[in-house]
């Protein structure tokens, strides 16, 4: 009796590249060319500052409170949005956030005192000013990672809403006019950090020092590959915030 053929195994067909097992997907993540949003969101910061400093320094009348008010909501509010807006667009969530609580502390201090009559204070704003302050605070030592002129201004802003703050509670004359003359120094340092920002952003380099080590410095002298290598990590792309 003959030994029965041995058959050979088949060969595998090739899998169906509709199977979930077999199916590679392909990521494109598209970055956005948009201009730095530094710029308008200090230039906003610094109206706001310079304009509520008048107010408590006494070189506004207390009567035109409500002027002040609208220039709050009216031009900083609106700008700063815009900022945290486009900075979170453009993957700078320190600065995003940073911009969207000062806009937001814009909103809330305009909408009291154009509500309040002129001179009076709010326990309810005292409060609200030390978390504004206390949250600047913490955004600012984030900051101070990569850019340190910038997280001054954050620590400047957060110390005056502080201030400001106490004079809320308190009704003291002194918190009032320390607030103020924050306010002015503030409205300093906000111009030249939006300047020099805004100078980077024009001419591709550094002009006016900001400040800028670690990350910050990779934003203006790393090539483009050293900017994005770490773009797969960020918000937005991986899958766990």
């Amino acid at each position: 009796m003959s030994d029965p053929q041995k058959s050979s195994p088949a060969p595998l067909e090739p899998a169906d590249a509709t199977t979930p097992d077999t199916v590679r997907e392909g990521v494109v993540i598209a970055l956005r060319p948009i201009g730095s949003p530094t710029s308008i969101g200090l230039y906003g910061l610094g109206a706001a500052s310079w304009t509520l400093a008048g107010l408590q320094l006494g070189w506004i009348p207390a009567g035109q409170g409500k002027s002040v008010a609208l220039v709050l909501m009216g031009f900083a509010f609106i700008a700063q949005l815009l900022a945290s807006v486009f900075a979170f667009i453009g993957r700078d969530g320190t600065v995003g956030t940073a911009m969207g609580v000062l806009s937001l502390t814009w909103l809330v201090i305009g909408l009291v005192l154009h509500s309040s009559p002129p001179g009076t204070t709010s326990d309810a704003l005292g409060m609200f000013l030390l978390f504004s302050g206390t949250a600047m605070v913490l955004v600012g030592i984030t900051a101070s990672t990569n850019k340190l002129v910038v997280a001054s201004v954050f620590g400047l802003a957060a110390i005056r809403f502080i201030v400001a703050g106490g004079y809320e509670l308190s009704g003291s004359t002194g918190w009032e006019r320390l607030s103020g003359a924050l306010g002015v120094a503030l409205v300093l340092l906000a111009l030249y950090t939006a300047f020099g920002a805004g100078l980077e952003d024009a001419l591709g380099r550094t002009v006016l020092p900001l400040g800028r080590h670690g990350e910050g410095e990779v934003a203006m002298q790393g090539g483009l590959l050293d900017q994005v290598s770490r773009v797969t990590t960020e918000p937005g792309v991986r899958t766990k915030l």
